[in-house]
């Protein structure tokens, strides 16, 4: 199966494919001319054969369009910061399962010194969500936001069915919230360890966001998403 790497906006029939990226086809994958990949400039996908190979440099001829498949659902996750091997896996693991923003959570309970180091771990996220994505042949790369407040994020986030993840009693399970739902955005929004405060789970809910919970077991933040992006997939994309 062909890998397929994202570009800059294609220009005729020719494409670049510049930075890290190339220097690890080139490099590390030892590619040659007259190779061919799948390239994305997140609008289109076309096959690409490789016509010239330098050190930080591919150029492609695009020979011929292939089908793109964009997300069925657009999904914006809110995602509570945690210790950052499971936070990684998470922004994996969701871009696999076509989340299209990753909105990282300042959480009252997220551990400071975590929230503190964020900011440098910025690239490191975006370049997991560029190879998992690339890994999953989708048409585009997730957006990555900046760090924000579970506060701030919900008023600028509420598009669809907006869910916020809730280890509350008696909050309706997810199925529940999403039948009959039709909609084809999502906002979901997770908490960090330890769950929500009080006053975030009150300014979250006046937002919009409807509780649901994943039943009686309590699930690590990683598990939570995958299993509530998969719940969204398979509830909106029917």
């Amino acid at each position: 199966m062909r890998r397929r790497f994202f570009v800059q906006p294609f220009a005729g029939r020719s494409a670049v494919l510049e930075g890290d990226a190339a220097h690890h086809l080139g490099r590390v994958l030892r590619a040659q001319q007259g190779q061919l990949y799948e390239l994305s400039d997140g609008t289109r996908v076309w096959l690409g054969r490789i016509e010239t190979v330098a050190r930080d440099r591919i150029d492609f001829a695009l020979v011929e369009e292939i089908p793109s498949y964009p997300p069925a659902v657009d999904v914006t996750l809110l995602l509570s910061v945690v210790k950052f091997d499971a936070f990684e896996w998470a922004i994996e693991k969701a871009t696999e399962l076509g989340v299209s923003t990753i909105v990282p959570l300042a959480a009252a309970r997220s551990e400071k010194a975590l929230l503190a180091a964020a900011s440098k771990r910025h690239e490191r996220w975006k370049k997991i969500a560029t190879e998992a994505a690339q890994q999953s042949r989708r048409l585009r790369v997730p957006i990555l936001e900046p760090l924000i407040r579970p506060e701030q994020a919900v008023r600028s986030h509420r598009a669809g069915a907006c869910i916020v993840l809730s280890e509350r009693a008696d909050a309706p399970p997810l199925r529940e919230v999403l039948a009959g739902e039709p909609a084809r955005k999502a906002a979901l929004a997770t908490g960090p360890e330890g769950g929500w405060t009080d006053e975030e789970l009150g300014a979250v809910t006046r937002a919009g966001f409807r509780e649901a919970s994943l039943g009686k077991l309590i699930l690590r933040t990683e598990t939570a998403v995958v299993a509530a992006m998969a719940s969204l997939n398979y509830a909106l994309c029917a």
